[in-house]
């Protein structure tokens, strides 16, 4: 009677664990009181180039007027939530000869990322950006775009991030995160959501819609080019869709799905249309992929993960001071 009872109990924490790892997250976009609700069913993960802040106090200032206490930086990190260093996905690639900065990293260094943040192959994952601003919402997009280029589908990012959640008041906590190991494994290399230059090339030829995620200034050529980026201006046949229209400020949040349709409509864009979006170095970029790809749905959207900075590195063809 013994052994039954203990190969019940045995049994019946297979099943719970079975139930844990099939939990389901709503969709690509969670808010904070969801996120506060199941946290528990959940892998938190914070993305972050200032690491220094997770374990830091956030700063408020007192408004003049109100009296209110106003969220003036973010830090700290959602209890139980586990830190990853931004900079641990970019690498350098030498691509025909040449060396390709801020690209994706390979697939066993993605993996090492994932089991060291605690991540399983089953695991339900809410990525939280710091939420500032647009550039922090950004890190948030690429993190899921490597994510799903690896085989990972169960996902989504915190609306807002961080700074949402501090300003709804949630518990916060300044303790270090010491994850056990993961299980995680790469399943696949979706080439399905990557362009390469050559997909550019093709996709000139045919006419097909590119998105440049950049400033317009950036777009146009007129401004000071970042320096990894070597001609002023952009790819011939692109349409500018400046990353600022994605997202409020502080806190960052997308903006409703049907704002976002229109936008993209009255920038000249259909997004429905098959689709490739870039940026200077496959940062912005991300940001546009992942709302006409998750938030409206379009499945036909690729990003080119060298970007302006590949491109103009290969001295292909650039536009200046020309809307398209």
């Amino acid at each position: 009677m013994k052994k039954i009872q203990l190969l019940l109990i045995a049994l019946s924490g297979v099943l719970l664990s079975n139930l844990v790892f099939a939990f389901n997250l709503p969709g690509p976009l969670v808010e904070t009181d969801w996120l506060a609700k199941n946290k528990n069913k959940v892998v938190i993960l914070e993305i972050r180039k200032d690491v220094k802040s997770f374990t830091k106090k956030p700063v408020y200032r007192k408004d003049k007027k109100s009296g209110k206490l106003k969220l003036k930086k973010v830090a700290g990190h959602i209890p139980g939530s586990i830190l990853v260093n931004y900079k641990t996905l970019r690498t350098n690639k030498k691509i025909n000869g040449r060396v390709v900065q801020k690209m994706r990293i390979g697939k066993k260094a993605f993996e090492k990322v994932m089991q060291n943040a605690g991540v399983n192959k089953d695991s339900a994952v809410v990525i939280v950006s710091k939420g500032e601003n647009n550039l922090d919402l950004t890190m948030a997009t690429r993190f899921y775009w490597q994510m799903k280029y690896y085989g990972h589908d169960n996902m989504a990012i915190l609306n807002g991030g961080m700074a949402q959640w501090l300003i709804d008041k949630r518990a916060v906590s300044t303790q270090p995160s010491k994850p056990a190991k993961g299980n995680w494994v790469a399943t696949a290399e979706r080439r399905n959501i990557l362009a390469t230059s050559e997909d550019i090339e093709a996709a000139i030829k045919a006419k097909k819609q590119l998105v440049d995620t950049r400033a317009i200034s950036l777009y146009l050529g007129t401004w000071r080019k970042k320096s990894y980026v070597y001609s002023n201006g952009h790819i011939p046949g692109a349409k500018p869709y400046p990353n600022e229209l994605l997202s409020t400020r502080m806190p960052a949040k997308f903006l409703r799905v049907d704002e976002s349709k229109s936008l993209f409509k009255q920038m000249g864009i259909n997004p429905s249309k098959e689709s490739i979006t870039y940026c200077n170095s496959g940062h912005l970029a991300t940001g546009s992929w992942f709302v006409l790809s998750e938030l409206l749905g379009n499945k036909n959207v690729k990003m080119y993960d060298g970007s302006m900075h590949q491109w103009t590195l290969e001295k292909r063809p650039v536009v200046k001071l020309k809307m398209e």
